[in-house]
């Protein structure tokens, strides 16, 4: 768990390097990124450039698809045929979300490029290479432990990491007063102030997570690095109220799975049910 955590903690630093905010250098910044992504399982090249369009288009109805959550409207779930929905309830149950998912996306389909037919040669470069640097890594692993440090150390510490971090990613968006809006009504600003939270967490957690949880600031100034969060926080103290989010009120936030437009909110599955159509 502890080894877990440090992976967290690196993805920050990683996710840092990404926003040119950990160095002042680009240099510095694009191979630290590239290093610690070895040790993340993610491709610095090809997770810089979909974050930065995560960043472009979160919150915007009309631009949905990379890098967040996959989310439809009322409308848009109750037009589709069964097996859609289905597949959908199936995709934002908990168990799906957070464990098969977690664990397949870093483990799996980070070793290829997002769209593999349509990617450019850099981004097959930046995972190819990430790919050759992690199997140069479990092959050290391997002769320094062998197979049981792989299956019983490696494995379960990059599997729990997953699932915290993509627990982590979920909450700072999906929760129950977040915006979405269509894209004439979109601004960058609102979106990453009212559809980014600010979750509260623990010194030791805060810490672990490198200071994400206040991740409304980090949304309107991505060039803020992690070790200057909290002073915003202090400066203005009305930050500290906006999509604040704790511990306990985060987990109610799993069961969110479509956007209401009218309450503008989201909503779980049983509440849509009791909406008019």
């Amino acid at each position: 768990m502890v080894n877990a955590g440090f992976i967290i903690r690196l993805f920050v630093i990683q996710h840092d390097c990404g926003h040119g905010a950990f160095f002042l250098s680009r240099i510095w910044n694009t191979w630290c990124g590239r290093i610690i992504g070895v040790l993340t399982l993610t491709p610095y090249a090809v997770w810089k450039q979909n974050h930065a369009l995560h960043h472009a288009t979160t919150g915007n109805l009309d631009h949905r698809g990379t890098g967040d959550i996959p989310t439809l409207t009322i409308a848009e779930y109750r037009a589709k045929p069964l097996v859609a929905r289905v597949g959908y309830r199936l995709l934002r149950h908990p168990l799906v979300l957070f464990g098969v998912l977690a664990a397949f996306n870093f483990l799996v389909w980070n070793r290829v490029p997002p769209n593999p037919l349509n990617a450019r040669h850099g981004e097959w470069k930046s995972a190819l290479g990430n790919d050759a640097a992690i199997v140069a890594l479990l092959g050290s692993l391997y002769l320094l432990g062998g197979v049981p440090v792989l299956v019983f150390v490696y494995l379960p510490m990059m599997v729990l990491a997953a699932i915290a971090g993509t627990w982590l990613f979920y909450v700072q968006h999906q929760f129950e007063e977040t915006s979405w809006d269509q894209d004439a009504d979109w601004t960058v600003q609102n979106a990453a102030f009212h559809g980014s939270s600010y979750y509260v967490l623990p010194l030791v957690l805060t810490w672990v997570t490198a200071n994400i949880g206040a991740h409304h600031i980090h949304h309107l100034a991505s060039r803020i690095p992690f070790y200057r969060l909290p002073e915003v926080l202090r400066d203005y103290g009305e930050l500290n109220e906006v999509g604040r989010i704790t511990i306990r009120q985060s987990l109610g936030c799993a069961k969110l799975a479509l956007w209401d437009e009218a309450g503008r909110r989201l909503v779980s599955f049983s509440e849509a049910r009791k909406l008019p159509a």
